[in-house]
């Protein structure tokens, strides 16, 4: 990360069994308008934390992946901008990828890139304070 630069999140969310190359294609179409293109870390609800599509992606990227608890996700959701009916129901959250960005970005962040779903991988993408 370059000083002064603020710190970037990558939120995930994913069908059960999804390939690293699914999650790597998301996240490029999520990060591709944004400049520089990159995040200093995924993150992923708990409960898909253990993904090992997610898992191969933050390994061959080198980032950690911030596993977000449920009750974070929702502290995270009013601050959405997109709304899934279909997270909504089985998350608690209108969209899980901007909830766990949020949620490990911290107080004060804010979405970058909105949700976009790539085949079986949903991702978006905040930032922690302020850019410069």
């Amino acid at each position: 990360m370059v000083m002064g630069e603020a710190m970037r999140v990558a939120g995930l969310g994913c069908r059960k069994g999804v390939a690293a190359g699914e999650v790597l294609a998301a996240l490029d179409a999520c990060a591709a308008a944004l400049r520089p293109p990159a995040v200093q870390a995924l993150a992923a609800a708990a409960s898909k934390a253990g993904e090992p599509g997610i898992l191969a992606a933050a390994g061959l990227l080198g980032l950690p992946l911030i596993p977000v608890d449920r009750a974070a996700l929702r502290r995270a959701s009013p601050r959405c901008m997109t709304h899934s009916a279909a997270s909504l129901a089985a998350t608690g959250t209108p969209s899980l990828a901007e909830a766990a960005a949020l949620a490990a970005a911290g107080e004060g962040s804010r979405l970058i890139a909105p949700r976009i779903a790539r085949g079986n991988v949903t991702c978006a993408i905040a930032q922690a304070g302020d850019e410069t």
